[in-house]
């Protein structure tokens, strides 16, 4: 079979072009984030400011797909940074809440601004219009992904 020829299923290659999208973005995203926040750790920021309120460790340690361990030991490392704020779950005393901070927003905002000018120069090499008309379908398998885990 030809390089760049394939038999495979196309929803393969579909994700297969997401994972390569999304290891290339990472490696850009983590050279113009802060010497002291991590790509993970951004995301957790970003959760918060995209869905907003309180989360318990499970949920947070759910929605990121890891053990819960290791959802709290990154969760402790921007509590320590006063980027999240935690307390006691008034359901569960055993349980935290997790809530983020103005500092946490801050810094999310800060690391967007960061990447701006790369994502500036992308949209200019290839058009508004080629992310304006993924996104619809990107959200659409998004959501039928998380409602079918």
């Amino acid at each position: 079979m030809a390089a760049g020829k394939t038999s495979d299923p196309v929803a393969f290659r579909f994700f297969n072009e997401i994972g390569i999208i999304e290891q290339l973005a990472r490696t850009r995203f983590d050279r113009v984030l802060p010497k002291s926040m991590t790509i993970a750790q951004f995301g957790v920021l970003n959760h918060f400011v995209r869905l907003g309120g309180e989360r318990s460790l499970v949920d947070l340690a759910r929605a990121f797909q890891v053990s819960k361990p290791a959802m709290g030991k990154l969760v402790q490392r921007l509590e320590a940074q006063r980027l999240l704020a935690l307390r006691v779950n008034p359901d569960d005393s055993r349980g935290k809440l997790v809530s983020l901070t103005a500092r946490g927003a801050a810094a999310r905002q800060a690391a967007i601004e960061a990447l701006a000018p790369e994502l500036a120069r992308l949209q200019r090499a290839l058009g508004a219009e080629v992310f304006s008309a993924s996104l619809d379908n990107l959200t659409r398998i998004r959501k039928w992904l998380d409602e079918n885990r």
